[in-house]
Formats: structure tokens, sequence, C-alpha cells
């Protein structure tokens, strides 16, 4: 790669999103460097640290907010966008907290992750997203399961539905926006 590409960490324990998501990025002019885990992201960043990061919230051993601290502790100047299948309002404001510039989620386009990547948003665009209402739900449902620690037995009683109802509800996807 030539010393003007900007540098990326891709970081994401499922293969081959990753894979094909490092290839996308390649194929628009991108450095990147993959990691299949938080430990071993942070090694490559300490080696040398890139510009931006892509960051899986959900990873087996350290998560995603974890290694968005740590990224921030090498160099504060590392944008990192955090991509997840399991958005909620809690999570993007403990990303945006740790000093996360953006929470994407899972598909996303290419386009819409590289506007995150270099900041460029659509100001100009009249559209305002609105999220549908199971989308809703389910970020109030995520936001109330991470105030009880993850208990779903607890999170059910506050949330006034039966414990399998809410079982049935967390193993369907999120509704797009």
């Amino acid at each position: 790669m030539s010393e003007s590409a900007p540098s990326v960490l891709v970081v994401d324990d499922d293969d081959r999103f990753r894979e094909r998501l490092a290839r996308a990025l390649r194929a628009r002019g991108w450095d990147v460097t993959e990691a299949d885990s938080a430990r071993s992201a942070v090694a490559r960043a300490a080696e040398e640290s890139p510009e931006h990061a892509v960051v899986d919230l959900r990873m087996p051993g350290e998560d995603g907010l974890w290694l968005v601290r740590q990224l921030h502790a090498i160099d504060p100047a590392t944008r990192v966008v955090v991509l997840t299948g399991y958005g909620s309002i809690a999570t993007t404001v403990a990303a945006m907290r740790h000093g996360a510039v953006d929470y994407l989620t899972k598909p996303v386009e290419l386009d819409e992750l590289l506007r995150a990547l270099v900041g460029d948003t659509d100001e100009g665009d009249p559209e305002i997203a609105v999220p549908s209402l199971a989308r809703a739900e389910w970020e109030h449902i995520q936001r109330v399961l991470a105030e009880c620690g993850g208990n779903i037995s607890q999170a059910a009683r506050l949330l006034g539905i039966h414990r399998r109802s809410l079982q049935r509800k967390l193993s369907k996807y999120p509704v797009a926006r």
C-alpha cells in the first residue's frame, strides 16, 4: 500500500465477515490490518497505531467497548466505529462515551461505513431516520436487560412480560430502522 492510504484496523471474530469487509476496504484504497479478537487487536495497534478502526461489539473474551478504551489509550486520535448485530441505545451510549465516533448495526452498507470512518455526515439530507416500533421495542428491551445485568427473569418482571416471551423476543434480530 502507498504511504497516503488511510489505515484501518478491522476487528471481528466472524472470519467471513471480517475478511469480506477487509477485501472491500482494500478495493477502495485502504491499508487494512485484521484481528479476530480484542486482545490481538491491541497487540496490532501497539505495533502500528491505525488511523481508523472498525470494532465488533460482541466477541469472545474482551468485548468491543473494552477495545475502544484500549485503542484510545494507545492513540486518542484513532477514529473508532463500532459495528454490531445487537444494537441498542444503552450500548450506543456506552460506545460513544468510551470514544467511538459512530455505532452502526450489521448488516451495514460499505458507503455508510466509509462515511462514518472519515466523518462525512449527510447533514443536508432532509429525510429524518425514525426507528420502527419494533426497533424501539428492541432497544427498550436491551436497555432494561443491560440495567438488570443480563438477568432475563428480572428484566421480564420489570417489563411486565413472561420470561419465555422475553427469550423469544431476544432470539429475533432487531428490525432495521
